[in-house]
């Protein structure tokens, strides 16, 4: 388990590198869309504080409970139903960091056997803690490439072609 000082460090990282990647956006950016099953960077973020809500829920389950069953929550209908299009990005950024900060809190006083610990996710089936740390770790890493990469879309198509 000797990952686990790597796995905090970037899971503590994860809501700043997610601040960095919105950093500049306003407006008609913040909304748009690479195509329309696809999210909008305003809605990635509220994703990500969703997500972390529910991280509290998992994390305390696996290190409290015996073999507990994971809380499991369907992304679409949560952004469809709570209104992901219309949630302000700094506010739910402000939700992932607080969230974010008081997990690793959390996680960085534990000793390295309490992430042995398991529960079962209805998807993914068994999983540790630490397998739940690398996941958080890297779900906010891949959103911040997400968002960069809508951004880059976005910006790609206000460019008018030259002629």
């Amino acid at each position: 388990m000797s990952d686990i000082p790597e796995l905090l460090e970037r899971f503590r990282r994860g809501a700043e590198l997610v601040a960095v990647a919105i950093t500049g956006a306003a407006g008609p950016e913040l909304d748009f869309k690479p195509a329309p099953d696809k999210w909008s960077v305003r809605q990635i973020v509220a994703h990500l504080a969703d997500a972390e809500s529910a991280n509290v829920v998992r994390l305390r389950q696996v290190i409290s409970e015996d073999n507990p069953t994971l809380v499991s929550f369907n992304q679409n209908a949560w952004a469809e139903r709570t209104n992901y299009q219309k949630r302000k990005p700094s506010q739910s950024l402000d939700t992932m960091r607080q969230l974010r900060a008081e997990n690793y809190d959390l996680l960085k006083e534990l000793p390295a056997e309490i992430f042995a610990r398991a529960g079962t996710h209805p998807s993914r089936g068994v999983m540790s803690l630490l397998d739940l740390l690398r996941l958080f770790a890297e779900h906010a890493e891949k959103h911040a490439v997400q968002i960069r990469s809508v951004r880059a879309e976005y910006k790609a198509s206000r460019q008018k072609p030259v002629g």
